[in-house]
């Protein structure tokens, strides 16, 4: 297969599921793990990071309308306490995504047997959750404590690959009353800023120490291309699907997944 086609594959799992709650993580080290050998860039973790800034492209330019209303109303508090909340997530995210690393407090990302366990997991999970929050109130204000566990679900998918950042963030949100719009775009509001900030440390880390391996800036550009495209349209629909729909389709998807995973992908 030639590399082009694998960086347009690779592009296409980015961008479909960097923002569903399905785990991009996962399905990346599936796909890697089925297509036929190709050059060793494209199999390395430098490559799924920096295409993220495709899918965060288009989640900017969704949320565009959106971002520049906080910004000209953020005197208003209404706005000046959504964008606190959303700078305070992200700087507990950096200084925990720090430490993670520090300590080495990470599952190994290669292992199929830990992303697929982690898939099944955030799949129960979900369902539980829906049917927990079957006969339960909801409200659309993104609280304090809300904003705070939406942090600590970035960390827990951060140790947990496989759990999907989008996922736990978003389960941690439902659990805690919000309803599935406001938990939605909290979620992908909060995943600019930290896909960026992930995106740059790689491309920061690779400049001190280059891989082993020439970089094919070409490959790079078509896979941000396409995971852009590709975010666009999954995101506009995972927003337009929330208004109406639970979570409980992606749930059983993560259950079926990560346990065909278990059983055939070792």
């Amino acid at each position: 297969m030639p590399d082009w086609l694998t960086a347009v594959i690779l592009g296409v799992v980015e961008g479909v599921t960097e923002f569903l709650p399905i785990s991009s993580t996962g399905h990346l080290l599936l796909v890697e793990h089925w297509l036929p050998p190709g050059a060793q860039f494209l199999r390395d973790e430098l490559f799924t990071v920096i295409v993220q800034p495709g899918a965060v492209a288009a989640v900017l330019l969704i949320f565009w309308k959106r971002l520049v209303n906080l910004a000209r109303d953020w005197r208003k508090p209404e706005s000046h306490d959504y964008i606190a909340k959303l700078l305070v997530a992200f700087g507990i995210t950096v200084v925990g995504g720090y430490c993670l690393k520090k300590f080495g407090w990470r599952l190994n990302k290669e292992s199929v047997t830990a992303v697929a366990l982690a898939t099944l997991i955030g799949g129960i999970l979900f369902l539980a959750v829906e049917a927990w929050l079957k006969h339960r109130p909801t409200h659309d204000n993104v609280t304090w404590p809300i904003a705070l566990a939406v942090a600590g679900g970035q960390l827990l998918a951060a140790i947990f690959p496989g759990l999907s950042r989008s996922g736990a963030t978003i389960l941690v949100a439902l659990v805690l009353g919000l309803r599935r719009a406001p938990a939605t775009e909290f979620s992908f509001m909060l995943g600019i800023p930290t896909l960026t900030a992930a995106a740059a440390k790689e491309l920061m880390d690779a400049h001190e120490s280059p891989p082993p391996y020439p970089i094919d800036w070409w490959l790079v550009a078509v896979g941000i291309l396409v995971a852009a495209v590709t975010a666009f349209i999954s995101v506009k629909w995972l927003l337009r699907f929330v208004q109406t729909h639970t979570f409980v389709g992606f749930g059983w998807y993560r259950v079926v997944l990560g346990g065909l995973v278990l059983l055939f992908g070792r």
